[in-house]
């Protein structure tokens, strides 16, 4: 089944591009809404890190290191690496007397604005603390040091990573469909489109098990810490302040995005096959709006969504529009 048209950009009179890409929403027993091909294979790049924080919780890691729901959030966080986050993180690995050095992820210089032009005025370089997945790789090493396992923790053979391995076959209801690395070197596991809808869904409405317990205090601390799930100007943060904390929402690179609805026990997700970012925020706004989550109403649904695009002149040139067949 193909992919399907989402999201049209618009110039003029003239339909000037249009991003398409696949959607889900599912219970956690069927699909409720589907766009595009709801087999499609992708990999959920960060979207899914609130499943690669299931070990940190189920394996007793996270509360024999005390952590509360701001390490928790940071932990599904791709952060924008402001001084905030680069603390909060650096204060965690203290208190297991670690230190930047043990992280596996990698330098890359921050997303938030202050914190960049600080750097660059001091000539200072940036540190694997200002990765967007530094917390993420805290939550890591916190599991790691708890297992007593080797250092090399984003290793595929790792028992962490088997770990999260096989939480994503389970919570996904399906086989691992393969195998990258991601841009912070931690793996990477494929399904389909349905699969990832089908995680998230588990995750909007838990069972009461260690692993349903587990998902529901992820999702508490993402929804308690928005601004520690992506940070100030970002998607993740602006959607889950603007719905009340009525939801959870995690993007991926490569357009990724998914949405934790605990009052509907829905999860969503959705892929631009193109890897256009707007398109996928664009997207998600659309069904969040939809579920009747997101007021269609509130300034971010107008930033993501439904304002004009404006030349540097300030004259009103285009914008965004759902294609037809996609939601209301």
């Amino acid at each position: 089944m193909p992919s399907a048209e989402l999201i049209e950009l618009w110039r003029g009179e003239l339909q000037e591009g249009v991003h398409r890409g696949h959607a889900v929403i599912h219970d956690g027993t069927d699909i409720v809404g589907a766009w595009g091909d709801p087999a499609a294979i992708i990999y959920p790049r960060s979207s899914c890190k609130m499943v690669q924080a299931l070990p940190l919780l189920e394996s007793g890691a996270a509360d024999a290191a005390g952590l509360g729901l701001e390490q928790l959030a940071l932990a599904c966080a791709s952060h924008n690496g402001a001084a905030l986050h680069v603390g909060k993180v650096g204060h965690w690995l203290d208190g297991m007397g670690l230190g930047e050095g043990d992280l596996r992820c990698g330098c890359h210089r921050p997303w938030d604005k202050a914190e960049a032009k600080r750097l660059s005025c001091s000539d200072h370089a940036p540190s694997q603390l200002h990765n967007n997945c530094s917390g993420k790789h805290a939550g890591f090493l916190t599991w790691t040091r708890h297992a007593k396992a080797g250092p090399e923790y984003v290793e595929i053979d790792h028992p962490l990573q088997k770990a999260i391995r096989q939480a994503t076959a389970e919570v996904s209801g399906e086989e691992i469909a393969g195998v990258g690395i991601d841009g912070c070197s931690a793996p990477n596991f494929a399904g389909s489109i349905t699969g990832l809808a089908r995680t998230m869904a588990a995750f909007a409405n838990p069972a009461d098990d260690a692993r349903g317990r587990g998902m529901a205090r992820l999702v508490d601390a993402m929804r308690a810490h928005p601004d520690l799930v992506a940070g100030e100007g970002r998607a993740c943060t602006e959607l889950m302040r603007a719905t009340g904390g009525r939801v959870a929402v995690k993007t991926g690179a490569e357009a990724v995005y998914v949405a934790i609805v605990p009052e509907r026990k829905l999860g969503v997700a959705v892929k631009i096959e193109d890897g256009g970012t707007r398109a996928s925020e664009a997207a998600i706004t659309a069904l969040l709006v939809h579920l009747g989550v997101l007021d269609a109403a509130h300034p971010v649904v107008g930033r993501l969504l439904n304002d004009p695009m404006k030349n540097w002149r300030g004259i009103e040139v285009g914008g965004l529009r759902l294609a037809p067949g996609f939601t209301v």
